[in-house]
């Protein structure tokens, strides 16, 4: 296993060899590609735009790498807002509950907050997960807005849940 040299970040530039979509009633889509492993140097300080090469089709890439500071905090803060997202998902099922299960008087309706709070299950049944694994994975690589030929790409984070 190799091990991570400080101040780089390792990336992979996928190539996307084919995008299929078959089906009529129910969709089935099927992407192949091929990764090739690139070492990027983190920058002292904000963010930096480097080159990446795709050595399939030996076009060029833009990608913006920010420092380790700057995605460590941008993870940090995308595991919080998981986390909060649990903790309301939670406090508004509890509410639901609570104020569903009331029988009212003849007349009377449930109060206002009770449809914002399934609002906010189901916001947060999506958000919560969805804010996990990117905090997860987010690296501080993001590949710039390439040109209609080089839109069959992309840069992925090679670290996994570690």
């Amino acid at each position: 296993m190799n091990r991570p040299i400080p101040g780089t970040v390792e990336v992979a530039v996928r190539h996307i060899l084919s995008d299929r979509t078959t089906g009529f009633l129910t969709r089935t889509r099927r992407i192949t590609w091929q990764d090739s492993l690139n070492r990027v140097r983190r920058p002292a300080s904000g963010k930096q735009s480097v080159e990446l090469t795709c050595p399939v089709c030996d076009a060029s890439l833009l990608a913006e790498v920010r420092t380790e500071a700057r995605t460590r905090r941008t993870s940090a803060v995308l595991l919080v807002l998981a986390a909060l997202s649990v903790i309301v998902f939670f406090a508004a099922f509890g509410y639901a509950i609570h104020e569903g299960g009331r029988t009212l008087p003849e007349g009377q309706s449930l109060p206002v907050l009770f449809p914002v709070s399934v609002a906010s299950i189901f916001v947060t049944f999506v958000a919560a997960p969805v804010l996990f694994v990117q905090g997860r994975r987010y690296n501080g690589v993001t590949m710039l807005d390439a040109p209609k030929p080089r839109r069959l790409h992309g840069v992925m984070p090679v670290r996994g849940w570690g």
